[in-house]
């Protein structure tokens, strides 16, 4: 069903234009998905709309203190974003600088969204591939947990900065707390904060606390999970509905729809927003 409303937007999308740009930047803005859209139906709805292939298998009824808030960007909104992240002569895309203080960060004037997660959630690897589109920005991925150590800015066009903060948890920098709690609570044009959550083990301790943050410094924040094609199907449809009702019942600044990010897809398809590593 949600492949075939993707499928019914094509032609929305290349009728928007101008809107998306022109020329060889409008193109490569949306090529990536014009493959996307030739795969089979149940390949395409997995690939974009992976919580609606895993509420398939919820039974209605069974628990009605469960459920999952299904979020349907349209294909117009994904080519939109998409070309935030496609670096042109017009849309440059570069790193900025690094801070290890909220005082030694850029006095910027741009909006600004950051990526905030335990140590080997995936952090780095999703920004990673959200300038798949830009590769000639540089992020540093390790396999070693707690390799991002300072708050490290992007630019990402004439719209908004992105700052990937270094994880918690394990191996986290000594004065983490310092640096990300003074970041989030002063940082004026802070707009949004994507906090990432392992779907493999939940929401553990050391998120509780991030989550504290964002609650008690009143910031709408996004709870992204990783790593959605790690557990078994079962074992991820019990944790997505923990969060979830986590979400709807212990939050007030949280975006009430999760957002799903798989483990390798996005080297065959970069898709930002909706694929990691």
């Amino acid at each position: 069903m949600a492949a075939h409303r993707l499928r019914q937007s094509v032609g929305r999308l290349f009728a928007m234009g101008p809107e998306l740009g022109s020329g060889r930047r409008a193109f490569s803005a949306f090529q990536a998905f014009t493959e996307v859209l030739r795969l089979p139906s149940k390949q395409l709805t997995k690939l974009v709309f992976p919580l609606e292939e895993l509420h398939e298998h919820f039974v209605p009824g069974s628990r009605p203190d469960l459920h999952l808030n299904i979020f349907h960007p349209s294909l117009e909104d994904i080519a939109r974003a998409e070309s935030f992240f496609t670096a042109s002569a017009r849309n440059r895309i570069e790193y900025l600088t690094s801070a290890v203080r909220l005082d030694h960060a850029p006095d910027l004037h741009r909006p600004e969204v950051c990526f905030i997660g335990r140590s080997n959630v995936g952090k780095s690897s999703l920004i990673k591939a959200l300038f798949s589109l830009a590769p000639e920005v540089e992020v540093r991925v390790s396999k070693k947990p707690g390799h991002t150590k300072k708050l490290n800015f992007y630019k990402v066009g004439k719209y908004f900065t992105l700052v990937d903060m270094p994880g918690y948890g394990y191996r986290a920098p000594e004065d983490f707390v310092d640096m990300v709690e003074t970041y989030l609570k002063e940082r004026k044009n802070l707009m949004r904060t994507f906090l990432l959550v392992d779907s493999v083990v939940g929401i553990q301790k050391a998120d509780n606390i991030a989550i504290e943050m964002c609650e008690e410094f009143a910031l709408p924040y996004v709870m992204v999970l990783t790593k959605i094609d790690k557990p078994s199907k079962g074992h991820l449809l019990k944790q997505v509905l923990q969060i979830q009702k986590f979400v709807d019942t212990k939050t007030q600044g949280c975006f009430p729809q999760l957002f799903p990010v798989r483990l390798l897809s996005w080297v065959k398809y970069p898709m930002p927003g909706i694929e990691g590593r």
